[in-house]
């Protein structure tokens, strides 16, 4: 019964991150503000989840259900590694291509 409500309060939180993540990617101005929630939310709300789902997998305790959590963990290890490595792969290739930051400038000129 506890681990269940802590795999509730970790799936709930990861979707939350999740969500805010989306905000985060609809609300900001440019392309390299929106790849801070895209990068930092997103591995947050995958590490919460997949967390929760490798305790929830170990509710009955057998050595495949070990292994399966384990790989779950690995997992976690992988997006942890890739995630803001493949963040600032894509905020070079911006740079590269020409493409100006937001400036408060931008925005005074639009309205």
């Amino acid at each position: 019964m506890f681990l269940n409500a802590i795999v509730v309060i970790l799936l709930l939180g990861g979707l939350l991150f999740f969500f805010g993540g989306a905000v985060g990617i609809l609300r900001f101005p440019d392309f390299y503000s929106r790849l801070h929630p895209a990068g930092k939310l997103d591995t947050l709300g995958s590490l919460a989840m997949l967390l929760g789902l490798a305790l929830f997998n170990l509710e009955h305790f057998t050595l495949a259900n070990l292994l399966t959590s384990l790989k779950i963990m690995l997992i976690v290890v992988f997006v942890f590694l890739a995630s803001p490595t493949a963040t600032h792969a894509i905020v070079d290739a911006g740079l590269r291509a020409g493409l100006e930051p937001w400036t408060r400038e931008d925005r005074q000129g639009k309205d």
